[in-house]
């Protein structure tokens, strides 16, 4: 028993590990879209993960208050965001107490404040290879959470979500091995669709909370940009004004 909780929680790393798993190239990363301007979407994004996701892993680097930067206001976060004993300017610490995760599992959830600029790789951006893996859960009764991912095969984690997007199970070739599609055993709260669309905002959200200010910076990038072309245009053209009689 003691084996099969301590791999349960080691696997809880899956998104935050530093090795790659063997699996994590068996099918071609899903593009991600990018919400990272859509602030209804941050919003719900920001909903789902301390409702879904906060219980066991944290954002250490993650204020309350840095919510209100996606437009919720303080009185937002504090009626739907935050638990009775939480504070608006506590960081986004897990539920679960980190001595008793560490006694009795042997390790500590990871931390997930920056996991989407973690995971880029040969497959595309860190946000695509999560926008994929929360799309392939399937029930396997052989494994002791009884949940598989068709992207990192074996995981130890739970399907947080199954009870939005429904139970399935994986089709594989009998031949090959190689994965063919789902089954849908029984459905969710969700349509495939609307699953597709809330994972796609929990990504954007995890991605957003990666670099909260990267949207600013681009902006301020094109805008400093577009101030060095007009000057640099308007220096030649002067240099030019300048020497046009000069022999």
């Amino acid at each position: 028993m003691k084996k099969i909780i301590l791999s349960f929680i080691a696997a809880l790393g899956l998104v935050a590990g530093a090795a790659h798993a063997a699996g994590g190239a068996t099918i071609a990363w899903d593009k991600a879209p990018n919400k990272t301007n859509d602030l209804p979407a941050l919003q719900n994004g920001a909903k789902l993960f301390v409702n879904y996701c906060l219980g066991c892993h944290s954002a250490a680097f993650m204020r309350y208050n840095r919510l209100q930067d996606i437009g919720l206001t303080e009185q937002q976060i504090k009626d739907n965001l935050l638990l009775t004993t939480d504070k608006i300017g506590d960081t986004m610490k897990a539920t679960i107490d980190p001595k008793q995760a560490k006694d009795w599992f042997g390790a500590n959830p990871p931390d997930l404040t920056v996991i989407a600029r973690s995971r880029a790789g040969h497959g595309g951006t860190g946000a695509d290879y999560l926008y994929t893996f929360l799309r392939s859960f399937y029930r396997d009764d052989a494994k002791a959470t009884g949940w598989n991912n068709v992207l990192f095969p074996n995981v130890g984690m739970p399907h947080a979500l199954w009870e939005l997007q429904g139970e399935r199970r994986a089709t594989f070739d009998e031949t090959t091995h190689a994965f063919k599609g789902y089954e849908q055993v029984t459905p969710g709260k969700m349509s495939a669709q609307e699953y597709d669309a809330a994972v796609a905002d929990l990504v954007g959200y995890l991605q957003w909370m990666g670099e909260p200010a990267q949207n600013t910076r681009v902006r301020i990038g094109i805008w400093v940009l577009a101030f060095l072309f007009v000057t640099t245009f308007l220096a030649w053209r002067l240099n030019a004004a300048f020497w046009k009689d000069v022999k």
